[in-house]
């Protein structure tokens, strides 16, 4: 019957005169199942069955698992029998629990400094200021070769795409393009079998990301994945990768799965920038500044209470404008997609030059502008556009390098970040502008670990 069957599903079936079969079957949507004593489970997602087991079998497409009282039976919709693998769950019970706090997504604000330490840890050679991904080593030769790289992802995730483009044309001066899932697969790229293709995802399961994946693999490109569920549909489904090991991420709006996701890449940037031998000494210092970036994010969270104070002054406001160059243009776009997430309040996020071409008509005494000014090689160009910000009377908070003080007599707010590489940047200056959304959403009375209609993980179209 299956085999008629149009579309996605991820379904389970009882039957009332077999009360002690299941049969669950899947095809785009995610099915996994648990293996307890004398019990099964059967899930979307593995985190729930931690509480019961950490054993689990995932479902590829078009297989079906018949689940009887001691035995579980795996065939294809073709009726061909395959060998169930079983995968041994890493995650612990702990943390999948709030640990003291409000919500989750406070929770996994916190944990960053410990998440990116767990992103890098292993990869970094200090004494020779190297980097190795063993989960890339299979394609040495293919990334070497590369004469392109394509990133597909989603939400969040695209947004550390669009960090990867400057990191990777930086390190691996190569060719970077960062797509939509969901456009390029409805696209007819032009693809060929030296281009990387490199799926971005959290969940490792979203619907769209998978889709460009095998549209990518029937072009005959190399196909990699960055993912944080270990054991998820895209790590199958990828020639190679490298796992984020942030730790499960339970809020809605992503947070720490960013961060992890820009400490990897940058990881990945270098790696490759040795295998093609492009690197340059700015290199080691990005080596050099990603071991100190927990400790300085951990610095940033000690002015919670100073974010607080500013959320308390904006949560009533019906507009953001977020504006950053370089680097820090990618996090503009996600510092307000966090805010629009969660607190329902509409925000935008630009280059910081083209608000002249557009966004500086709504700056008024109610716009708020929340501007990523580091001390790097657009300051004085940023601080330019501060100014004109200042004299259409808008409110400006502005992240800047510690010690600042000439955007501090201009902006009504600023927070201050430790300095590091301009190209590990957003690593720091995303931390503040997801505590200000997250306490604006607080005040607002929002839902915000299950915002309204949203999902942790896209399954669907």
């Amino acid at each position: 019957a299956l085999n008629k069957v149009d579309g996605a599903y991820g379904i389970v079936v009882m039957c009332k005169a077999e009360p002690n079969q299941l049969i669950a079957a899947r095809k785009g949507s995610p099915i996994v199942i648990g293996i307890g004593e004398n019990e099964y489970f059967v899930a979307s997602d593995a985190t729930p069955l931690v509480e019961f087991t950490k054993d689990v079998v995932y479902l590829n497409d078009e297989e079906v698992a018949i689940i009887k009282e001691h035995v579980i039976v795996i065939k294809t919709i073709q009726n061909v029998e395959k060998t169930p693998y079983v995968t041994r769950l890493e995650m612990e019970i702990e943390t999948l629990e709030k640990g003291g706090y409000e919500h989750f997504m406070l929770k996994e604000i916190m944990e960053q400094p410990r998440s990116i330490s767990d992103s890098i840890r292993g990869r970094l050679k200090m004494d020779t200021l190297e980097v190795t991904l063993g989960g890339l080593v299979n394609v040495r030769e293919k990334l070497k070769a590369a004469n392109r790289f394509i990133f597909v992802a989603c939400g969040t995730s695209w947004h550390a795409g669009l960090v990867a483009e400057y990191l990777f044309e930086e390190y691996a001066r190569v060719p970077v393009e960062v797509e939509y899932a969901s456009e390029f697969r409805y696209r007819n790229p032009v693809i060929n079998e030296n281009d990387v293709v490199i799926a971005i995802s959290q969940s490792g399961e979203t619907a769209d990301t998978m889709a460009a994946i095998k549209l990518a693999k029937s072009k005959g490109a190399t196909v990699l994945g960055v993912c944080n569920a270990v054991g998820s549909s895209i790590p199958r489904e990828t020639e190679a990768g490298v796992y984020l090991h942030a730790g499960p991420e339970i809020g809605v709006a992503s947070t720490k799965a960013f961060t992890a996701q820009v400490s990897v890449l940058s990881l990945m940037a270098v790696y490759i920038g040795q295998l093609k031998a492009t690197l340059t000494a700015s290199a080691q210092e990005v080596v050099r500044g990603l071991a100190l970036v927990p400790e300085q994010v951990e610095k940033i969270l000690l002015q919670n209470e100073k974010i607080i104070q500013i959320a308390e002054t904006f949560k009533d406001a019906s507009n953001f404008l977020y504006l950053g160059r370089g680097y820090n243009f990618p996090v503009a776009l996600e510092g307000a997609l966090k805010l629009k997430e969660i607190s329902y309040i509409h925000a935008e996020g630009y280059p910081a030059a083209e608000m002249k071409h557009g966004p500086i008509a709504l700056i008024d005494e109610n716009m708020p502008v929340v501007f990523i000014a580091p001390r790097d090689a657009t300051y004085e160009k940023v601080i330019s556009n501060i100014q004109e910000v200042v004299a259409r009377k808008g409110r400006v908070i502005a992240i800047v390098s510690e010690g600042d003080e000439v955007i501090k007599d201009m902006a009504e707010f600023v927070i201050e970040i430790p300095h590091t590489v301009d190209s590990l940047v957003p690593l720091l200056s995303v931390v503040p502008m997801q505590l200000l959304s997250y306490h604006i959403a607080v005040m607002c009375g929002t839902n915000v670990d299950q915002p309204r209609n949203l999902a942790k993980s896209v399954t669907v179209e």
